[in-house]
């Protein structure tokens, strides 16, 4: 099984050629927007707008939120789905969520094991290398290698505890809170949450 490249650290070459879902994928939208039914501006706008925008802030301010509000966090870790339908944010792939709060001794790392289950309502779309088999393999098998890959080295003591995502139950990690944070309102701390740190495949920024 080859290794993961982290976002940011893949060779151009390795993307030359595409795979096979991506090109019927790419052909099915040449044709629905030769025929007029597809504006290519319009879906480049949605796709970034979930993958970068709308989803990982989303998670982000819930994070956030669980940082400063106890109550909230115990309501998190409880009930996750009604906790973040509270703050608005809900939909496709949202149903089912369970948080699971990294600390000192345990660390969190999800995936999915059979496809790509993930909560599109907090996170976005899942990115590319979240769907890859070489990640859906090794975060189970190595997953300590895997987080070596992302640049994440943890304490030999802290356990890595691997969540299998499935269609009836999707993952929100909430980060450990970074240091020096404390005079921090929500809106800054949110701005430290990534959406790795929220797969379990990074940590939270430092400010």
């Amino acid at each position: 099984m080859g290794e993961i490249d982290p976002p940011g650290h893949a060779d151009h070459d390795d993307h030359s050629e595409l795979g096979e879902m991506e090109a019927r994928t790419r052909a099915l939208e040449s044709i629905l927007t030769a025929k007029g039914y597809v504006d290519p501006a319009a879906l480049d706008a949605l796709i970034d707008t979930y993958e970068t925008q709308v989803g990982p802030r989303n998670g982000a301010r819930v994070v956030a939120r669980a940082w400063l509000d106890p109550r909230f966090r115990a309501w998190l870790l409880e009930d996750a789905t009604a906790a973040v339908a509270a703050l608005g944010y809900h939909g496709r792939q949202g149903e089912h969520l369970v948080a699971l709060e990294n600390t000192a001794a345990r660390h969190h790392l999800v995936v999915c094991t059979l496809c790509s289950c993930y909560p599109w309502s907090v996170l976005g779309l899942p990115p590319a290398w979240y769907k890859s088999a070489a990640y859906r393999a090794r975060a189970v098998r190595d997953p300590r290698g895997v987080l070596a890959d992302f640049g994440v080295a943890l304490p030999p003591e802290t356990e890595i505890r691997v969540c299998d995502s499935t269609a009836e139950i999707r993952y929100l990690v909430i980060p450990r809170r970074p240091p020096g944070t404390e005079g921090l309102d929500e809106a800054a701390l949110a701005a430290l949450v990534t959406r790795d740190s929220m797969i379990g495949t990074g940590l939270a920024r430092v400010p």
